[in-house]
């Protein structure tokens, strides 16, 4: 049985998001993939069709770049609310509400975020269902050579740190290979 929080962390192509849609599908329970990314050039139109295409049909799909709690709270309180939720990714999602904060504060931005992400996660556990969340690891790459860069990598630390503490499971994917580095 899937535990109640799961984190599949990796680089890119790393295999974070097939593991983590393995796990979210192995119970055969109703799916809810609750994507983050949003068509900004060609080159994400196609990652994101390539996304939607993979999913298996018989998934509901939700896409919600940045109001993650309030979206999952309203659907999860649905009479035919699905078991497992699949969030695919919380590194886009930092993205998203780093722009969407535009040039506030450092501070102020992680304070937001991590909010977010609090009430994200009491959603989840409130609700009772399974879920599994993706997102890059940062901790393994060069500091950027850019404020913005360096502000998104501290801010999806801080993300990544406080997912890993409220799930049950992290897994670190390494070219396709899921190391479990927390287990329940």
């Amino acid at each position: 049985m899937l535990p109640t929080l799961s984190l599949a962390l990796g680089g890119v192509r790393s295999g974070k998001s097939g593991f983590a849609e393995g796990l979210a599908g192995e119970s055969g329970d109703p799916v809810l993939y609750v994507a983050t990314g949003v068509v900004t050039d060609s080159e994400m139109e196609e990652r994101i069709r390539r996304h939607r295409e993979g999913r298996p049909e018989h998934w509901t799909t939700l896409e919600e770049p940045i109001r993650l709690a309030e979206r999952l709270r309203e659907t999860l309180s649905a009479p035919d609310a699905p078991s497992v939720v699949l969030l695919d990714s919380l590194d886009v999602w930092v993205a998203n509400v780093m722009e969407e904060q535009g040039e506030a504060p450092k501070a102020e931005v992680e304070a937001y975020a991590l909010g977010c992400l609090a009430n994200t996660l009491d959603v989840l556990h409130q609700s009772e269902v399974r879920a599994v969340l993706v997102s890059s690891e940062v901790g393994l790459s060069l500091v950027p050579p850019n404020p913005l860069g360096r502000r998104f990598q501290d801010l999806l630390g801080l993300v990544n740190q406080k997912t890993a503490a409220a799930a049950d499971r992290v897994y670190l994917l390494v070219a396709g290979i899921p190391l479990e580095v927390k287990g329940v």
